[in-house]
C-alpha cells in the first residue's frame, strides 16, 4: 500500500477540465458569439423590419453582423423572417443543411413561430417543424428592438455554451422565447369604438 496520492491516467479525457482547455472554451465561445454571419432570408413583411435593423439607426454593425451573406455556406445564423409556405419548407431545410456548423436559428414574428393568422394548409404552422429554432422573437411584425433583443440573447447563450448543452440533451434548438420590446401590443377597443363600427 502506498502512502502518496494516486493518479489516474485517463489520456485525453483527463484534459477535459484543466485551466488550458477551460480558457480555450471561453475564448471560442466569445469568438463565436461575436462573429455571427447572418443569411439573407426574408420571406414576408418581417423582412422589412430585419432590413431596418441592419440600417444605420439601429447599427447592427456593433455586433459584427452588418454583412448579410447571400450564400448559406458562408452563414451560421438564419433569421426566418415571415411566414413559411409548404412549398418553401423543403427549400428552407436545404438552405439550413448547407450552412456551416455550428449554426443557429432565430424565428422572427408570429407567422414564422406558429403560422400566425394563416391557419390553413398552405402555411407551415411553426418553422420549428422544419428546422430547430433557438430563439423566438414575438410580434406582428416584431420591430428592430425585439430582433436586437433576440440577437443579444442568442449571443449570450452562445458565449456561455448553453445552446450547445441544450442541443446535446434534446437534439433540437434551444427554444428560447424573448419579450417584445418595441412597444407593440393589441389595441384596446373602447365600447364607443366598438359601437361605431
Amino acid at each position: 500500500m502506498t502512502d502518496g496520492p494516486t493518479f489516474r491516467n485517463d489520456g485525453l479525457a483527463g484534459l477535459e477540465h484543466n485551466f488550458l482547455t477551460g480558457v480555450l472554451e471561453d475564448v471560442v465561445g466569445w469568438a463565436r458569439s461575436r462573429s455571427l454571419m447572418p443569411l439573407t432570408s426574408g420571406l414576408a413583411c418581417c423582412a422589412i423590419e430585419m432590413m431596418a435593423t441592419g440600417g444605420p439607426h439601429y447599427d447592427l454593425a456593433r455586433f459584427g453582423m452588418e454583412a448579410f451573406r447571400a450564400s448559406p455556406r458562408q452563414a451560421d445564423l438564419i433569421v426566418v423572417a415571415g411566414r413559411v409556405s409548404q412549398k418553401m419548407a423543403p427549400v428552407l431545410r436545404q438552405v439550413y443543411d448547407q450552412m456551416m456548423d455550428p449554426k443557429w436559428v432565430i424565428s422572427m414574428g408570429v407567422c414564422a413561430s406558429s403560422g400566425g393568422m394563416f391557419n390553413n394548409y398552405a402555411i407551415v404552422q411553426g418553422v420549428d417543424t422544419v428546422i430547430p429554432v433557438d430563439v423566438y422573437a414575438p410580434g406582428c411584425p416584431p420591430g428592430p428592438e425585439t430582433l436586437l433583443h433576440a440577437i443579444v440573447t442568442l449571443r449570450e447563450m452562445i458565449q456561455n455554451g448553453e445552446i450547445m448543452k441544450r442541443r446535446e440533451q434534446t437534439g433540437a434548438g434551444a427554444g428560447i422565447h424573448v419579450d417584445q420590446l418595441d412597444g407593440q401590443s393589441a389595441p384596446v377597443l373602447s365600447p364607443v369604438t366598438l359601437g361605431s363600427r
